[in-house]
């Protein structure tokens, strides 16, 4: 069943109503958007499958352009004033039924009055409308689809199912299974070359990137050795600890006699 219904006039922004139509099928999915050139098939009766969409929809936009009420007889009225004219009809069934009814102006197309319309259909004029630019067309089209989501719990489920995240929504929260604390699911990058740095925000830490030499990230002194020592790894002798690492150095840490530790001699 359709939600939003795209109502337009064929020579005044047919393919700009053929750009919202593919935009938010996109978003809310190809079968909740009609548009009368791609929804009603071969052989289908015109008038009956024009009016049952329009009364099934929740959300009519009416595509409004430049020449949206240009005179289109040589008798100087425009188009709305004909009764049996579509764009009319099917914005008067939209406001009869109940449908939210929004005017959608492109380029610079003025906002309606209720002077240019016709009685049955003056109150297009009061419906808030929202404007679309053909340069900031990609931001419009996706702010459009925002309103309609935060408008109706229908298009919002409509939206979900199809992949849709609105760029209003906060970033998802997850829970620390060890904890149960909430924790914010954002995504940091941070590079540095070299050194020893603290990384702070949602969490801290001391963090080493591409070491060239030793590292040590406790308290007290780091000696380092000019040569590699040969022999044993690790060795014991008299309380003293001798390391010789792959980092062509060497740490050595001693014992008094009371089994403290004390720095070594280089």
């Amino acid at each position: 069943m359709p939600l939003i219904f795209v109502n337009y006039r064929t020579n005044d922004e047919e393919a700009t109503a053929t750009l919202v139509d593919r935009e938010l099928s996109r978003v809310f999915g190809n079968e909740s958007v009609f548009r009368a050139s791609k929804s009603i098939g071969p052989g289908s009766r015109f008038p009956q499958e024009l009016l049952t969409a329009v009364r099934r929809s929740s959300v009519l936009l009416a595509v409004i352009g430049p020449r949206w009420l240009e005179a289109g007889s040589s008798g100087g009225q425009s188009p709305l004033e004909d009764e049996e004219d579509w764009t009319r009809r099917e914005i008067s069934e939209a406001l009869e039924t109940g449908a939210v009814v929004i005017p959608l102006l492109v380029g610079g197309a003025k906002r309606l009055r209720h002077e240019d319309l016709p009685a049955e259909i003056g109150d297009l004029a009061d419906c808030q409308y929202r404007r679309l630019s053909h340069r900031n067309a990609d931001a419009d089209l996706m702010g459009l689809a925002d309103d309609l989501v935060k408008l109706l719990p229908e298009l919002a489920a409509a939206a979900r199912s199809n992949g849709y995240r609105s760029p209003s929504v906060p970033p998802e929260e997850a829970t620390d299974g060890a904890t149960g604390a909430r924790v914010r699911a954002n995504v940091i990058k941070h590079r540095q070359r070299g050194g020893i740095g603290n990384l702070n925000g949602d969490f801290s830490g001391t963090f080493v990137s591409e070491p060239q030499g030793p590292v040590h990230t406790g308290s007290g002194p780091l000696y380092q050795a000019r040569e590699q020592h040969l022999g044993p790894r690790i060795s014991s002798d008299g309380g003293t600890v001798n390391y010789v690492a792959d980092n062509h150095g060497s740490l050595n840490q001693g014992t008094d006699r009371n089994g403290r530790p004390v720095d070594g001699k280089r």
